[in-house]
């Protein structure tokens, strides 16, 4: 896996609404790190109360802290004109046409040179 922590989504989009799939996640998250005894049950019912209790997704950074990283899976932004914000991830687009066209030509170039050493040799 590649990328960032699915974490700085929160953070980055302090003031967005918590969605049900918020919720969902972190809710798994949460009884898998109780489950393999990352958090004691005080802490995993204090993180719950908190998760259900939370309106603004800044409000779930305390919820997660602590927790194993877990990152997502999409492909990094490797332009500057993406529309992603800093720290998300966006799929890459195909090739512009014109790379497509200029390696196309090279290759057709490097053809007839081979063709014209061959003759001339």
């Amino acid at each position: 896996m590649s990328g960032l922590p699915v974490e700085l989504s929160y953070a980055h989009d302090p003031t967005g609404e918590v969605t049900p799939a918020d919720r969902d996640d972190l809710s798994n998250r949460l009884n898998g790190a109780f489950a393999a005894g990352d958090i004691d049950m005080e802490n995993y019912q204090t993180r719950l109360n908190a998760l259900f209790q939370a309106t603004k997704r800044g409000e779930l950074v305390p919820v997660m802290q602590g927790l194993p990283a877990q990152y997502s899976t999409s492909l990094p932004v490797l332009g500057g004109d993406q529309p992603a914000r800093p720290g998300e991830l966006e799929p890459i687009g195909p090739a512009p046409k014109g790379l497509v066209l200029a390696g196309v030509g090279a290759g057709i170039l490097m053809v007839v040179l081979i063709v014209l050493v061959a003759i001339l040799l």
